[in-house]
């Protein structure tokens, strides 16, 4: 699963059929599109990515792992926002391992079996 970071890095560097096939979740798709103004714009981007990934909805499944992981991090005194902890939901619950620049949240979620891959250098 391509994590938000990701995404955006690969798109800036016009790569994203290098990401062809993968899974994104739903929080990606609007954490990537919201900040598009212009509607049309948005909307073949949407048409894009949607043609490019396997997009991972917030089903029941991964409602339930949300809420698990939430209130065994709050037990602990640990936070994390809910977008990633929703993106890290989607990939626990679909067993996908996280492709993501982003360690800072998610290194905390392994121990609950999150698999993560850190992007290394450049696009």
């Amino acid at each position: 699963m391509v994590d938000t970071s990701v995404l955006i890095e690969y798109s800036k560097a016009k790569k994203l059929e290098m990401l062809d096939d993968s899974h994104i979740s739903v929080i990606t798709l609007i954490e990537f599109l919201r900040y598009y103004r212009d509607d049309r714009t948005r909307k073949e981007l949407k048409s894009l990515l949607e043609s490019f990934f396997k997009v991972v909805s917030l089903d029941n499944e991964v409602v339930l792992t949300y809420c698990n992981l939430h209130n065994s991090l709050k037990e602990r005194g640990l936070q994390i926002g809910d977008a990633d902890l929703l993106i890290a939901s989607c990939a626990l619950s679909k067993d996908l391992t996280l492709y993501t620049l982003d360690l800072k949240h998610f290194e905390r979620l392994e121990e609950f079996g999150l698999k993560l891959l850190k992007v290394e250098g450049g696009v």
